[in-house]
C-alpha cells in the first residue's frame, strides 16, 4: 500500500475490527480499552498511516495553530520573542505560523486575512511602522479570534496587550543623560501614530520637564529608525546652529548607525555627544564605544503575550475579560553615556 493513501478501512481491515473502532481509538476515545488502543496505534504507525489533520480540525472548528505577525524577524528582539512564542505554544500543544510586515501595513493586511481565511485559533501582532489605525484588526473581532498585542500596539477597545512600559524607558534613558551632564539632548522618534514611540517621546518630554531643560522641537528628529535614517539625523543635528551634546534614539538600529556616521566625522562619542539606545540588540555591547540602551525582554515577553492568547482561546469569557501586562525596562549603561565617574 502507499503510504498516502492509508485510510482508517486498511487499518481496520488488517486488524479485523470495525473502521468507527479504528476511529475512535486514534481519537483516544474512552469507550476503547487501552490495548485495542495500543494495536491500532502500533498499526497505524506500520502501515504509515496519517491523520487528515485539516478535517479534523475542521470538525473540532479548532486547528490548534496561533498566527504570529511580527515587524521583522532578523530583529533580535523580535526573534527571542518568537521563541518565547514557540516554546509556549509548543507545550501547550499548538503550532505557530510566523509571518513579517516588513514596516509595510498592506502585507501586514494581507497576512491577517490569510490568517482568519486558515482559521487559526488566535493571532498575536506587533504592528508596523504604517499601522495607524484599527479598522482591518477589526474582522478579528467580528469572527471571535482572540488577538493579542505585543511590543507595538495601536489603542483597541476591550483587547490585551503585553507592552514594556516605553514612558519609564525613555525617562530614564534621557535622565540618564541628563545626570552626565548633558542638556542638548537630541531626540530619535519613530512614527508619532505608534504608541511605543509615542510613550518614549513623553518619557523624554518629562525628564528634560523633571531637570528645568526647555523642550526645543528642533532637536526630535522623526522616521522610521532604520540604519540609513540613523545617518541622516545624525547630519541633521550636525547642521543645526545647536551644540548638541547627547542623543537618545528610540531603537538601537538607529543609534548605531548615528553613532559610527558620527565618528566617522571626527566627533568624540560620548565626550563630544552622549548615545543612548533603546532595545538592547546583541551588537550594541560589542561596537565601540559600547552602547547604552534599554533592555527589553523579548523571550520573557513572548512567553506572557502567548499564555495570555491560549487563556483567551480556551475559555471565551477569558477573551472578553482584556488585559494588559506592562513589563520593566532596564537602563543598560555602557561607554556611549559614560561622561562622568
Amino acid at each position: 500500500m502507499e503510504n498516502s493513501k492509508i485510510t482508517i478501512h486498511d487499518i481496520a481491515r488488517e486488524l479485523n475490527i470495525d473502521s468507527s473502532t479504528v476511529s475512535r481509538a486514534l481519537s483516544n476515545n474512552p469507550r476503547v480499552t487501552q490495548k485495542t488502543k495500543d494495536k491500532v496505534n502500533a498499526k497505524a504507525l506500520e502501515l504509515g498511516y496519517q491523520r487528515n489533520l485539516l478535517a479534523s480540525s475542521l470538525r473540532n472548528n479548532k486547528t490548534n495553530t496561533i498566527g504570529v505577525i511580527v515587524p521583522r524577524i532578523s530583529r533580535h528582539f523580535f526573534s527571542s520573542a518568537i521563541a518565547g512564542i514557540e516554546e509556549t505554544a509548543y507545550e501547550a500543544g499548538y503550532n505557530v505560523t510566523i509571518s513579517q510586515s516588513l514596516e509595510q501595513l498592506e502585507r501586514e493586511q494581507k497576512i491577517a486575512h490569510t490568517f482568519l481565511a486558515n482559521r487559526v485559533d488566535g493571532v498575536l501582532i506587533s504592528v508596523s511602522m504604517e499601522t495607524k489605525d484599527n479598522d482591518y484588526l477589526k474582522f478579528f473581532k467580528n469572527s471571535g479570534t482572540p488577538l493579542v498585542f505585543f511590543d507595538r500596539h495601536i489603542e483597541m477597545p476591550d483587547n490585551s496587550n503585553v507592552l514594556i512600559d516605553d514612558f519609564l524607558g525613555g525617562f530614564e534613558a534621557t535622565e540618564h543623560l541628563i545626570l552626565q551632564g548633558c542638556k542638548k539632548i537630541a531626540h530619535f522618534s519613530g512614527p508619532q501614530e505608534l504608541e511605543i514611540y509615542k510613550n518614549r517621546f513623553y518619557g523624554y518630554k518629562a525628564a528634560l520637564k523633571k531637570h528645568d531643560i526647555p523642550l526645543d522641537q528642533n532637536l526630535i528628529i522623526s522616521s522610521k529608525l532604520m540604519e540609513a535614517d540613523g545617518i541622516e539625523s545624525a547630519k541633521k543635528i550636525l547642521s543645526l546652529n545647536v551644540s548638541i551634546d547627547a542623543i537618545f534614539s528610540s531603537n538601537d538600529t538607529a543609534a548605531i548607525s548615528a553613532l559610527q556616521y558620527l565618528k566617522e566625522q571626527g566627533i568624540r562619542i560620548p565626550k563630544d555627544i552622549a548615545i543612548v539606545g533603546f532595545s538592547n540588540e546583541p551588537i550594541s555591547s560589542v561596537i565601540e564605544p559600547s552602547l547604552t540602551t534599554i533592555d527589553q525582554p523579548g523571550f520573557e515577553m513572548g512567553k506572557i503575550a502567548t499564555n495570555l492568547l491560549l487563556k483567551q482561546i480556551k475559555d471565551k469569557q477569558v477573551h472578553n475579560s482584556p488585559e494588559t501586562i506592562i513589563l520593566k525596562p532596564i537602563l543598560i549603561k555602557r561607554n556611549s553615556s559614560k561622561r562622568l565617574g
